[in-house]
């Protein structure tokens, strides 16, 4: 006989058991003609191939997460832990992301910020999205 796996959970390393909702999500697009596979779908995927135990991610994917417990249990996907870390934002609040273009650790490194300085831009509070 079959284990059930609802109530859908997690582990977070913050804060404890978490209880998933991924039904808030509503119908989620997974393919499509011009783009293959979802980033939800790509991200369970590798960490299950991968055998990943411990999921490291930005504050702001926190909510993705109750989506990828489902997908993992759909597809019979051990789950990993999770611990979420607050977001990188510049000095209008705003995060910093790859995808604006912002600099990366690596580059704010050399051009001479100290650790202190990167740490002091991590308040997710303040971060708009």
């Amino acid at each position: 006989m079959k284990r059930s796996v609802w109530p859908l959970v997690y582990g977070d390393l913050d804060r404890g058991r978490v209880v998933c909702a991924p039904e808030l999500f509503g119908d989620v697009v997974l393919a499509r003609r011009d783009v293959p596979a979802s980033y939800h779908l790509c991200v369970t995927h590798d960490d299950a191939m991968q055998g990943v135990t411990l999921v490291a991610r930005g504050e702001d994917l926190r909510p993705a997460t109750d989506l990828h417990r489902l997908l993992q249990a759909l597809m019979g996907w051990r789950t990993p832990t999770y611990v979420f870390h607050p977001l990188l934002c510049d000095a209008q609040g705003r995060r910093l992301s790859k995808r604006d273009g912002a600099a990366s650790v690596r580059e704010m490194r050399a051009a001479g910020m100290t650790p202190e300085a990167v740490r002091a831009m991590a308040v997710f509070a303040g971060c708009s999205t």
